[in-house]
């Protein structure tokens, strides 16, 4: 399977053989860790965890013990951006299903994004495009259940198929209903009328782990989902890469 942190750093724009070649050196060491755990004990912070097969995602508990998901984390995304701050935060990463992680120093990536202008501008690209995402999901809290929802779906599909691991209309998804619930910020028992409405008006088919989207132009209408916030175009029309460092 190709690599899928470098799938998704190149749609910043084209890598170098030897940009490549020093992001294939980083991922090599990969750890296998089952799901519904967290992966970042004791929040350390000099070190960056990149995912590179499974779903994982960043979450808070609040006050009355419910979890809340403020995003999910896919094949080629990585925990906590580097060049933001090395503070650490309440927020924490559970798995969710069993994934593939990397363990990665924040000083080796910070010395590449020195040494690589392209994976300057690509990790800064990352930065920029999770921040996008993030004020998406706010105005997404604002739309009804089934169409919140939608925009969820549309939103993974994307993703997935951007680092190569969705077809054209549909993508192995292993979430579990609570877990959409919680990043959608709705009851556990009226996601299931969600997704049966969904269903019902043969937007989605979804069984045993596969999302299958039998008109994806009509799903996207139905969203309100306009993919350009995701960014896959890249920083190609956008000023010189900014200056590595902390």
């Amino acid at each position: 399977m190709s690599n899928p942190f470098i799938r998704k750093l190149e749609h910043a724009g084209p890598l170098s053989p030897d940009e490549r070649q020093a992001l294939s050196r980083l991922t090599l060491d990969a750890r296998t860790l089952a799901a519904r755990q967290d992966i970042l004990p004791g929040q350390d912070v000099e070190r960056v965890y990149l995912v590179m097969s499974g779903i994982a995602c960043r979450y808070k508990t609040l006050f009355d013990g419910t979890r809340r998901i403020v995003s999910f984390v896919l094949p080629g995304d990585l925990c906590r951006i580097p060049p933001t701050s090395r503070q650490s935060s309440e927020w924490r990463v559970g798995l969710l299903t069993r994934c593939s992680v990397v363990d990665v120093s924040r000083a080796a990536l910070q010395e590449l994004m020195v040494r690589h202008p392209g994976l300057n501008r690509a990790l800064w690209w990352l930065a920029l495009a999770e921040l996008n995402r993030s004020r998406e999901w706010l105005v997404n809290d604002s739309r009804p259940g089934v169409q919140r929802l939608a925009h969820l779906l549309c939103e993974l599909l994307a993703c997935l198929q951007a680092v190569g691991l969705g077809e054209e209309n549909g993508c192995e998804l292993a979430l579990s209903q609570v877990d959409l619930a919680d990043a959608l910020g709705i009851s556990h028992v009226h996601i299931n009328r969600v997704l049966q409405s969904l269903r019902k008006q043969d937007l989605i088919v979804w069984q045993r782990h596969r999302l299958v989207v039998p008109d994806v132009e009509r799903l996207h209408d139905f969203a309100d989902f306009d993919p350009a916030y995701l960014d896959f175009g890249g920083l190609s029309t956008v000023i010189d890469p900014l200056p590595a460092g902390d």
